[in-house]
């Protein structure tokens, strides 16, 4: 399934993000991804939900696309601009019901929408599995419907694939960590077919290169930059 020899577990990175989320005696794993994909992935097998067709996306034959939702989405867009082979990652809304929700309704928390990010990427540069490890290194898969201090279902850990291959991908990655334990809780992301995204309002949008001098961006955003930077430094642009 994987395309990689290698992948890289970095208990340094996860533990400073989240703290006492993550056991403090766990030590760097590296591991040949066919570990992934034998019979330890397959345990859960029964378990995995069925392939829903996404919704249709109109790419470049030569670019891909993945969306995540790991709460604010100030952060994971700030996390993952800085990645090679992204061309774009636009903040909005997924999963809901309501058709072009504003900001303001996706706060009362009433629309079903997550926060999200959309991607697009070059394959040839950077694959699905690196975009898997960062998503899952920098928000914590572990609360349900919260992100530190923020709280709702629109900050909801979330997956949305737009193909058979990432939905293996996805629950892959997800089996490994849990078998690993790589955290003291478990994990609570969905996986999900990908729905309409709407794009959020202009001023959303580059959210953390416009404003990086605000409180909250210096408080919760730039630390996790700094340890993107650090521990990821081979695949930034």
């Amino acid at each position: 399934m994987f395309n990689k020899s290698q992948i890289l577990v970095k208990q340094d990175l996860i533990y400073s993000f989240f703290g006492n989320f993550v056991k403090k005696d766990m030590k760097p794993i590296f591991i040949l991804l066919s570990l992934i994909t034998s019979c330890n992935a397959k345990e859960k097998q029964n378990e995995m939900k069925e392939f829903k067709e996404p919704v249709k996306m109109n790419i470049n034959d030569n670019r891909e696309v993945a969306t995540f939702a790991g709460g604010c989405f100030w952060c994971t867009e700030a996390v993952f601009s800085e990645l090679k082979g992204v061309d774009k990652v636009i903040s909005g809304y997924i999963g809901g019901t309501i058709k072009n929700p504003s900001y303001r309704e996706i706060c009362e928390g009433t629309t079903g929408h997550a926060e999200a990010i959309q991607i697009t990427y070059n394959p040839n540069e950077i694959v699905y599995e690196d975009l898997l490890e960062i998503f899952f290194g920098t928000h914590d898969p572990t609360t349900l419907n919260r992100q530190g201090a923020d709280v709702g279902t629109q900050y909801r850990s979330e997956v949305f694939y737009h193909s058979l291959a990432q939905k293996e991908k996805a629950e892959a990655y997800i089996v490994f960590i849990e078998k690993e334990k790589l955290y003291a809780k478990p994990i609570v992301t969905k996986i999900s077919s990908a729905t309409v995204f709407y794009e959020a309002e202009e001023n959303h949008q580059d959210y953390y290169a416009q404003n990086s001098s605000q409180g909250y961006c210096q408080m919760v955003i730039a630390p996790k930059l700094e340890k993107l930077r650090k521990y990821y430094k081979s695949k930034l642009k």
